[in-house]
This record gives C-alpha cells, structure tokens and sequence, in this order.
C-alpha cells in the first residue's frame, strides 16, 4: 500500500486522524510521510485561498464545479511535483489529509443529482489520467453529522465567523456535501468511518483505531 486518503466534511477530525496515522504506521515500522491539502504553506494555493476567502464570490455556487476544481487539482498537482512525489516513488506510504476525492465531495453538491456521474468521471480522468496523481490505494471518509461538525468548527473557532472560509460558514452548503459524501463512497467504495453516536463525537482514539485496522487488517 502506497497511498492512504483520509477525507470527510469540515470538522470531521481528518488532521488529527491523518497525524495519529502516520505516527503509528511509523511506529510499526511502516514509513509513512503525512501530506494536507489545501497546501497552504505553499504559493501554489493562491486560488485556492482566493476562492475560499470569498475573492470569487460569498458563495460556494458562484464559483462553477469545473472552475473550483481546477483551483484544488493544480495545488496538488504542483505539491506532488514539488515535495512527495519522490518519496511515492521509492514506497513511503503517503497519508493525505484530504485528496482528489475532496473536490468529488465538495463540487458534487453544486450539480444537479442527474449530472453527478458525468462530473465524477470527468473529474478522476482530468485529475488522475491527465495530471497523472497517483491513484490512492485506500480510501476512508470520516462520517461525522453536520450539526456535530458545525459545533466542532464553532470550538475550533471560538465562534468568530470571520475565521471561517466561504465552505465552512454555509451549513446548507454542509449537508448538500454529506449527502454527495455518501453517494461518492458508495460508489466508489470508501470505507466509511462512522465518527460519532449521532450527536457527540466519538474519543479521538476509537475513531483511530477504526482507521488503523480498516488499513492494516
């Protein structure tokens, strides 16, 4: 296994799951290198920041599927060009913070359910045939309430709207993603990770155990 993609709605808990699982696949002798997404370190995210800082539009929607994908895809684009592809290609086990599959949940929910199919399609040969990422060999979707995740963000963010991004500030916008979420890993075959009893998370290290033997079986 080369790959590991941990991906859900905002608030979900995938930095700190992704952490936890680079550190024990460390620990059980498995290099592992954590990657995050968007890559904001780096100047490749600018329109990335642009969109979600609301440059484009207060939105979600003012900004087409096609479009924003586009912004997504070139950040990881040049951030595997630029600091792991190597480490891909001589076997490191990549565990990404969020990945293709996060424009699928995030750009889904703007279409119309008749075009979902034709957009996912087009979306894993435009980002995995024609950029040429690498294909994850695993993928898991952290599923976490909407109502749950927008409180984790209310915590994460002391309740100051100002910090959130255009994404995280419209809970309608939230639970058309959870819906898309769901679609996407049926048909794709996720492995999904339910993260809490319906209202309150569930303890960080349960959830990470489920991670750690939905990979190392």
């Amino acid at each position: 296994m080369r790959m590991i993609v941990i991906d859900g709605l905002d608030g979900s808990g995938k930095a700190t799951q992704s952490r936890l699982l680079e550190e024990r696949l460390n620990r059980s002798g498995i290099p592992a290198r954590r990657i995050s997404f968007p890559d904001y370190e780096n100047p490749w995210s600018c329109l990335v920041k642009m969109y979600l800082g609301g440059e484009f539009g207060s939105r979600p929607e003012d900004v087409n599927a096609y479009a924003a994908s586009g912004f997504f895809a070139m950040d990881r684009y040049a951030s595997f060009k630029k600091c792991w592809e190597e480490d891909y290609r001589r076997g490191t086990v990549i565990v990404a913070d969020r990945y293709v599959g996060s424009n699928a949940i995030h750009q889904t929910s703007k279409l119309p359910r008749e075009q979902w199919d034709a957009f996912l399609d087009w979306l894993w040969d435009y980002e995995f045939e024609k950029l040429g990422l690498p294909r994850p060999d695993e993928v898991l979707y952290l599923d976490m309430e909407p109502e749950t995740s927008r409180r984790l963000l209310e915590r994460r963010y002391g309740g100051d709207e100002k910090k959130k991004d255009i994404h995280e500030r419209n809970f309608a916008y939230l639970m058309a993603c959870r819906e898309s979420a769901r679609y996407v890993a049926r048909r794709e075959g996720w492995k999904i990770i339910p993260c809490c009893d319906g209202r309150e998370p569930l303890p960080v290290e349960e959830i990470g155990e489920k991670i750690f033997r939905a990979v190392c079986p």
